[in-house]
């Protein structure tokens, strides 16, 4: 190289050095293509680049300009807009297309604000296997925790659920959209036509402490003492590589000792010597021995020549813990816990005319295994069902000692806080959507301050003091009992009741649309229903709606009877029924069930022979209040609810 092309060389790199290049603006996950944004109300537009980087971002024929400050963050905020779209939008060289103006719902909780369609197409199918609607959406968010500090974006990245990203109602979409969230969302959007989106974070199993900020958690110190500890990552990540070795370690055991494993699914193993159960039901109520370690269990069915060869769907109920299923040998499926429904598929080919054989592999983790009752067993071809109850034929496979718990850090205090709210403060919202209960039902006294405390944290969070909140109270659940009895269930759903204190705050009640064997229940419409219900009067100020059922608010002591005073009761407390689910207590202390009639539109009288100096009075007070019946006119049932006792010194207006 000569000294001229040299210096020519050096003059250009230096040239080359000298020029700034443009940084990338990065967006949130939120913000991005088919997004909603929140009508009505000024709208924020963030984001990250370069420090002193010029932002521009255009829409609506305006033009907004800002610098990224030194920490790289920027953020310019629009004027309120009105509903409708479709809009684009441009972030510098970045453009978003097909954004809706409209309504935005937060919808968070555990597992049954998370539960999608898919999981209940038994009583949806038909609803949904043509819906399309362009102007509900939904934007899924992936499971994460950080017990450091607040997460600035939400996560993204390949999941079982796709790429994070706001996704329109089709019959492609939808089987993933939260099945509460998606009925709650398409009622309102009927009733005030503008777009609908929710964002649906749920977490299941999540209990509330998980869902609380660090400044919220002072009031809580065990629980803020465990957040520090998980913000250690040596010690996170030493219980979840111990706690995974020892899964491993016990299964890998299982199957070792599996003496049935190869050999007792084969459509030609003699069976003929074991022992014999009756399906459905729990192990320890059949007669057999509690099995932790693997059950074998097979049962031969005959199949017309009709239907023969072809196709079909093998239901097994729900099946306490896991399972494989084989027809004929062959292996159709597997579930690897407790809730979800047992759907195979069965393939063209398999089934044969005459005798045919189900085997099932069920591991059991602890003592309480089987197949759980009033859950279909079945197997479909076309309109056929050849019925699986019954006499089945069962052997032990391994005998294993207690796996031992698993740590799970997503139940941990303040972690999804960190994850999945803290990046959601600058995304304008309509309001909040929340289920949740289940996993504090063992600490339903304390519930009294962590839901208001969350829901007053939320706020905060957002700025916002009239944030609408609207929360599902815990369904029915667990079998029936006869004596009336002391119920965590019932103090969860006073606890939720007693939220109702907060402004701005609705409850859809839900004891009437459980299952007692299923804490997943399917109707997730109603749910739906009764949430927007109370949307439409606390979130649009819609006050001639009916929007729950009678809410407890009074009592009076009149001889031996108590008189009872109900708010919420539309156009009266429906009188043609014979009233059930009230019990009465004594100056002994105990509760008996006692006898009711209404008295007006918003009175009930409430006695018992057997008291005659009452002191208190409860209603649906039971994990599965099964009977209870008082509603409004217009079909909405009460919630439970425990009065104070008479003579104590507090208000007993509670609501």
């Amino acid at each position: 190289m000569n000294n001229t092309t040299y210096i020519k060389l050096t003059l250009l790199l230096a040239i080359i050095i000298s020029v700034p290049v443009q940084g990338k603006v990065k967006l949130p996950l939120l913000i991005s293509d088919g997004m909603i944004l929140q009508r009505e109300t000024s709208l924020d537009i963030w984001g990250w680049a370069d420090p002193n980087e010029k932002v521009v971002v255009q829409f609506q024929g305006k033009t907004y300009n800002t610098k990224a400050a030194k920490n790289g963050e920027w953020k310019v905020t629009l004027p309120p807009q009105n509903a409708g779209g479709p809009f684009t939008m441009k972030v510098n060289d970045i453009e978003l297309k097909n954004i809706l103006i409209g309504d935005v719902w937060l919808c968070s909780g555990q597992s049954n604000i998370e539960l999608p369609i898919r999981r209940v197409l038994d009583l949806y199918h038909d609803e949904v296997k043509d819906a399309r609607n362009p102007y509900i959406r939904q934007f899924r968010v992936p499971m994460k925790y950080n017990f450091q500090s607040e997460e600035k974006d939400l996560p993204g990245g390949e999941s079982k659920i796709g790429l994070s990203q706001w996704k329109e109602t089709t019959p492609e979409n939808i089987l993933d959209f939260t099945a509460a969230a998606y009925f709650f969302a398409k009622e309102l959007y009927e009733r005030y036509g503008v777009p609908i989106g929710f964002i649906n974070n749920g977490v299941g199993g999540s209990p509330a402490e998980a869902w609380i900020s660090e400044d919220a958690l002072k009031n809580y110190p065990h629980y803020l003492e465990a957040a520090r500890e998980c913000a250690n990552p040596a010690y996170v990540d030493s219980i979840r590589s111990a706690d995974a070795q020892k899964s491993r370690q016990w299964h890998e055991t299982l199957i070792k000792n599996d003496k049935g494993l190869s050999l007792w699914n084969k459509t030609d193993f003699d069976d003929s010597e074991w022992s014999s159960v009756s399906l459905p039901g729990y192990w320890a109520e059949k007669g057999i021995e509690q099995v932790i370690g693997t059950l074998w269990l097979r049962k031969n069915f005959d199949i017309p020549a009709s239907i023969a060869g072809k196709s079909g769907v093998l239901r097994l109920g729900c099946i306490i813990d896991a399972d494989s299923a084989f027809i004929n040998g062959t292996f159709v499926g597997t579930i690897t816990y407790q809730y979800p429904p047992r759907i195979y598929n069965i393939p063209a080919g398999l089934l044969k005319e005459g005798e045919n054989n189900i085997t099932v592999r069920v591991v059991s983790n602890s003592s309480k295994g089987g197949f759980i009752e009033e859950k279909p067993y079945k197997i479909i071809v076309g309109e056929n069902e050849i019925d699986l109850t019954g006499d089945w034929k069962y052997n032990i496979g391994a005998t294993m000692p207690p796996p031992g718990p698993q740590t799970t850090f997503q139940y941990k205090p303040m972690g999804l806080y960190n994850a999945l709210i803290a990046p959601l403060k600058n995304y304008k919202l309509k309001g909040i959507v929340w289920y949740q209960g289940e996993s504090n039902t063992n600490r339903a006294q304390e519930y009294k301050t962590l839901l208001p405390d969350l829901i007053n944290d939320w706020r905060a969070t957002w700025n916002n003091p009239q944030m609408p909140v609207i929360f599902a109270q815990l369904p029915n659940y667990m079998k029936a009992q006869q004596l009336p009895a002391e119920s965590d269930w019932a103090e969860l759903r006073e606890a939720q009741r007693q939220a109702l204190n907060l402004p701005y705050t609705g409850m859809a009640v839900t004891i009437d649309i459980g299952e007692w064997n299923d804490i997943h229940p399917l109707n997730k419409k109603t749910v739906g229903h009764r949430l927007a219900l109370e949307a439409q009067r606390v979130a649009y100020g819609d006050n001639n709606v009916v929007s729950t059922g009678p809410i407890y608010e009074s009592m009076q002591i009149e001889g031996n009877s108590i008189i009872i005073t109900f708010s919420s009761t539309g156009s009266g407390i429906y009188t043609n029924l014979d009233l059930k689910g009230f019990a009465v207590k004594g100056k002994d202390g105990k509760y008996i069930w006692a006898n009711a009639t209404v008295l007006s539109s918003n009175k009930v009288k409430v006695w018992s022979e057997h008291v005659q100096d009452p002191i208190a009075v409860r209603y649906a007070w039971a994990d599965n209040p099964e009977g209870a019946n008082l509603r409004n006119k217009e079909g909405l049932p009460a919630s439970p609810f425990q009065s104070m006792e008479s003579g104590k010194l507090k208000i007993e207006n509670e609501n």
